[in-house]
């Protein structure tokens, strides 16, 4: 079985307001936030959202973990997410996604897992390190599958001030999905589209105008 964990804890700095509390769909439907964890509920066991404001979030149908790594960043989240973890492994996602597509979540947690990591790759990036591994940069690390074996090596970057995802992948045995794999579940690469600047919410608010998320989400 597998749990959730999400990311939250970041500043929106590029975005200029608190882009959790975004209602894409309407004043009416759910938070950003609130979307993601309804749709992390559909697929798994349990739901752990990573924030620094837990008290902000009283009614969050999920288990609310403080980021124990304030100011490192998505790596800092992901190891508090799976210091809380009772299941083997998790789904990672990042809050700010709002085109999380059902069918590739779902896809991606029934895909046999025996290393620590399963990362899709980007659909157009090429960069490689010299011994054929991926510098991080061509990847897509806040929507993947960890393992708790990941967490030694996780805990030992941010010991030694390495925040950056792709160094912790490049010690870490990854299993990555290659385009080819995932355009069968979402053929546009909807999933990946994550909400930096306000250009991001521009095309998201386009994409999602008539299209209500799934029913589960709309809380």
């Amino acid at each position: 079985m597998s749990a959730a964990i999400i990311l939250a804890g970041g500043r929106s700095a590029r975005m200029g307001h608190d882009k959790r509390r975004l209602r894409l769909w309407g004043p009416q439907g759910p938070t950003l936030l609130a979307h993601t964890v309804a749709l992390a509920a559909l697929v798994c066991v349990e739901v752990i959202v990573v924030l620094n404001d837990p008290q902000a979030w009283p009614d969050l149908p999920a288990r609310l973990v403080p980021d124990a790594y304030p100011g490192a960043g998505p790596l800092g989240g992901l190891a508090s997410g799976l210091a809380a973890l009772a299941e083997d492994r998790a789904l990672l996602l990042a809050c700010d996604l709002p085109l999380l597509q059902l069918d590739l979540l779902q896809a991606m947690l029934a895909e046999p897992l025996d290393g620590d990591a399963l990362v899709p790759r980007q659909l157009a990036a090429q960069a490689q390190a010299q011994d054929g591994s991926p510098h991080g940069q061509d990847v897509e690390p806040l929507l993947a599958i960890y393992r708790q074996t990941c967490l030694p090596t996780i805990t030992a970057c941010l010991a030694h001030d390495e925040r950056r995802m792709g160094a912790a992948l490049r010690q870490l045995a990854v299993r990555y999905l290659d385009p080819a794999w995932w355009m069968r579940f979402d053929a546009d690469g909807r999933s990946f589209l994550n909400l930096n600047r306000p250009a991001d919410l521009a095309r998201a608010t386009q994409l999602t105008f008539g299209n209500p998320p799934p029913a589960a989400a709309r809380r």
